[in-house]
This record gives C-alpha cells, sequence and structure tokens, in this order.
C-alpha cells in the first residue's frame, strides 16, 4: 500500500509535472524531500504496480505521428503467444485482454500512418489473425481526478516554476 508520502506525490505530480532543468529536484523541494527519495519512490511505485505508467502525454499527430487503437481475436490456447509477439514491437504501447469476441485490444504508436499500418500488417502477417484498426477520429480530453488523499490532508502550494500537464 502506498505511504502518505507516496500519495501525495502521485497528487502533486498528476497537477503537472515542473518545466525546469531539474524537474525532480523541483518537486522534492516542493515535497521537502530529497531528488533521489522522488527517483526512488516513482521506482517503487512503479515496480509495484500503482502506476502504470509515468510519462507525458503526447499529441502524435502533431508531430506527424499516428496511434492507432486495434483488436484481434486470439484463440485461448494461444492468447499468450499471440500477445508475446504483439507486444514485441516497440511501436505497441499497451495491451489489453478483454471478455470479448475480439478478445486482445492494443495501441500502435507510430512515428507515421505508414508505419503504423506497416506495423498492423506485421501483426498480421506474424500471428496470422486478423487486426481490426480503429485510428482516433476525433480527440476528447477527459480529465478524470480521483482524490488520492485523505479528507483534510493538503498537496504544498505548487512551486512558482511552469508545469506542463499532468503525467501520473
Amino acid at each position: 500500500m502506498p505511504s502518505i508520502d507516496d500519495l501525495r506525490l502521485m497528487a502533486y505530480l498528476h497537477g503537472g509535472f515542473p518545466l525546469v532543468d531539474e524537474p525532480y529536484a523541483a518537486v522534492a523541494q516542493a515535497l521537502g524531500t530529497t531528488e533521489q527519495d522522488v527517483l526512488q519512490r516513482l521506482q517503487r511505485l512503479l515496480g509495484d504496480g500503482y502506476l502504470s505508467r509515468f510519462g507525458p502525454l503526447f499529441q502524435i499527430e502533431r508531430a506527424g505521428g499516428q496511434f492507432v487503437l486495434a483488436a484481434l481475436s486470439a484463440p485461448e490456447a494461444q492468447f499468450d503467444a499471440v500477445a508475446a509477439q504483439v507486444n514485441a514491437l516497440p511501436e505497441v504501447a499497451h495491451n489489453y485482454r478483454r471478455e470479448h469476441a475480439l478478445n486482445m485490444w492494443f495501441v500502435v504508436a507510430a512515428e507515421s500512418p505508414a508505419l503504423a499500418r506497416e506495423v498492423l500488417q506485421r501483426i498480421e502477417d506474424t500471428t496470422g489473425l486478423k487486426v481490426h484498426a480503429f485510428p482516433k477520429e476525433r480527440e476528447y480530453r477527459v480529465e478524470l481526478r480521483l482524490p488520492l488523499l485523505p479528507p483534510g490532508e493538503a498537496l504544498p502550494t505548487p512551486l512558482e516554476v511552469p508545469h506542463g500537464a499532468g503525467c501520473v
């Protein structure tokens, strides 16, 4: 279970990441700890599964790339082998098992739409299974922030440094 200090760190970073030369030192200063402590906590929270990822969210299309949600129907007896083949590709960002006829859903993140199509074709060729691609047609911004801290527990006042988008 994350400690109260872990929860403070996650809640603070969810509000934005300092856009400065030494961002982890700035976070540490705001939380009254050390840069090393911040880095160790993040590694532990990721390793223990309390955080599934830590990093920025990109609008890849602005840089010429493409995200594609895709799905396939993997035979149950081969599910783990197919998942390993799909996950072996560096362009596969996420992979989820679902209770559905299309039981494997994954996200392809590519530097261009052409590369995304190539990766999806490679998955079909490698697995021998039909890949259903669902490229993004419209983007929605949904920012769900669930409280991490107990009632009455307050975050420190953000530092006077520029913050980027939340990243936890």
